[in-house]
């Protein structure tokens, strides 16, 4: 009960008329990120970032406007998977096999907004299951030490690769990458400087909003200009025509089932440290062929269960990523990762003490990605046709904004040139890790987590007296051992299988 009255507050707060505005704004916004080809939720986030903090808005309304972007671009991603058979982002790889046919055969509007309504149940019972589980992994994350924190943050690192990724050294890399950059500055003990060479500028170390913008948003400006150069992001969508909007009852009625099992494993799957909405995409819809197609007669020609099974999976892992993020501190996918940037910037500590110190935002939060699902059905049926134009945007007009945006707004939070030059080396860095295929998100999480990594692990040590073996000196501290390894070494053997199978079905 006492739940509800909390949610009830909530309400109150994202109610208001410009928490209200900011949802519809974020749900627009995050719509049309979510359609261009490779942008995607975390880099839509990334790209808001800078623009949420030099309006000045507050913790609550920045968040709810992120976290409606979040949303919407979850949304999106359906959208060019669809008309293009180009994934708007990792999760929507699923979303190709059969969406794509459906296009080909005149029904991309009845696939649209199948999409649509998969991705608003998925999104919808995946927050009140946020709603529902998170106090109760607060109760639990309590009985966390030093040394179990230490562990927590291992099974991030250790997991965060995801099962898209069959390189983890690849990931290990990325996340030593991380950590080395958090290192920089003073020491939180000695006060000693550390990988500074004298330079004043990184006494206070990296600030991680700039490493963010720089190896999201120009990174991804980088990329788009090496592949787009000139060109017009998705113009073949053009030969793409809509067709019916509205899905007949039947066809709605036959994929019911297929979204209340995708929603399921998806907003399992988000739960899950690191392994996120790609994870949830894929096992929805090989539940679901495995359920109702074992013949591959219809998956893969253009069958809606297809399209409904991996969006519902997808949005419901988004949801669900959010559990660790708030309740743990422990983001559950990439664009969790920047949300957890974001909340350390505005001072809000996520983890246990979360929802007691600060529960306005929690249940505010909470409140508004309720409101934002409301929001994105009504936006994602009848107004698809417009979120489809996005698709015909020159490249030369998207990207200059895009680098605007990440350098006005970098300079009006510190008003340091330094720091716009710094944004712009990590835009490079980020080229170049992605050339080399390097995820970024264990990057982002090493700085992010590094410094709480760190002193956790000194804290263990002091309490123990330099005894290593407290990091295995608790039931918890071992069972996290243990999620953490299977967490590294599992996806060698699942991200193989996924990419081999979307290789096989994925129609040309």
């Amino acid at each position: 009960m006492e739940t509800l009255y909390l949610l009830a507050d909530g309400f109150s707060i994202a109610l208001t008329p410009q928490n209200l505005f900011l949802a519809v704004v974020g749900c627009f916004l995050g719509t049309l990120m979510g359609a261009l080809p490779g942008l995607g939720p975390a880099n839509g986030v990334a790209i808001l970032i800078p623009i949420a903090f030099s309006l000045g808005l507050g913790p609550i309304p920045s968040l709810i406007l992120l976290t409606s972007v979040y949303y919407g671009a979850m949304y999106g991603g359906r959208i060019s998977s669809i008309l293009l058979n180009i994934p708007g982002d990792e999760p929507a790889m699923m979303t190709c096999i059969d969406g794509y046919p459906m296009a080909q055969k005149g029904q991309a509007g009845e696939a649209l907004s199948i999409g649509g309504v998969a991705s608003f149940v998925g999104a919808f019972v995946a927050t009140i299951g946020l709603v529902i589980l998170a106090p109760q992994l607060v109760k639990i994350a309590l009985l966390f030490g030093p040394a179990e924190y230490f562990v927590l943050f291992t099974v991030a690192f250790a997991t965060l690769g995801g099962v898209s990724s069959t390189n983890q050294a690849k990931s290990a890399f990325a996340a030593a990458l991380g950590l080395g950059i958090a290192m920089i500055g003073s020491d939180s003990q000695t006060g000693s400087q550390r990988f500074t060479f004298d330079h004043i500028h990184l006494y206070d170390g990296i600030d991680f909003l700039i490493a963010i913008v720089g190896l999201f948003a120009l990174s991804e400006v980088l990329i788009f200009l090496e592949h787009h150069r000139g060109g017009a992001a998705g113009s073949s969508s053009q030969a793409t025509k809509i067709g019916r909007i509205l899905p007949d009852f039947k066809m709605i009625k036959s994929c019911l089932p297929s979204i209340a099992r995708g929603t399921g494993l998806g907003f399992f799957s988000g739960v899950l440290p690191g392994a996120g909405a790609s994870l949830g995409s894929f096992l929805a819809y090989s539940l679901e062929k495995q359920t109702v197609d074992r013949d591959g007669k219809t998956f893969g020609k253009g069958d809606p269960r297809g399209v409904a099974a991996p969006e519902a999976g997808n949005n419901a892992a988004a949801g669900g990523a959010l559990v660790p993020m708030l309740s743990l501190g422990v983001p559950g996918s990439g664009t969790t990762a920047v949300m957890l940037a974001v909340l350390l910037q505005l001072n809000i500590t996520p983890g246990p003490l979360l929802f007691s110190k600060n529960p306005d935002v929690v249940w505010g939060l909470i409140a508004a990605l309720f409101i934002a699902n409301f929001i994105l059905l009504l936006m994602n049926v009848p107004l698809v046709g417009l979120f489809t134009r996005v698709l015909l945007i020159p490249t030369r007009i998207l990207m200059p904004v895009v680098a605007m945006i990440s350098f006005v707004g970098i300079y009006s939070i510190t008003g340091s040139t330094f720091d716009v030059m710094l944004m712009v080396a990590f835009g490079f860095a980020g080229w170049i890790l992605r050339k080399l295929e390097v995820p970024l998100v264990p990057v982002i999480l090493g700085i992010l987590l590094g410094n709480q990594m760190e002193v956790n692990l000194r804290r263990a040590m002091t309490i123990s007296d330099g005894d290593w073996l407290t990091l295995v000196g608790s039931p918890l501290a071992i069972i996290l051992w243990m999620i953490a390894i299977a967490g590294f070494v599992l996806p060698m053997f699942v991200g193989r299988r996924m990419k081999a199978r979307m290789e096989a079905e994925r129609p040309e």
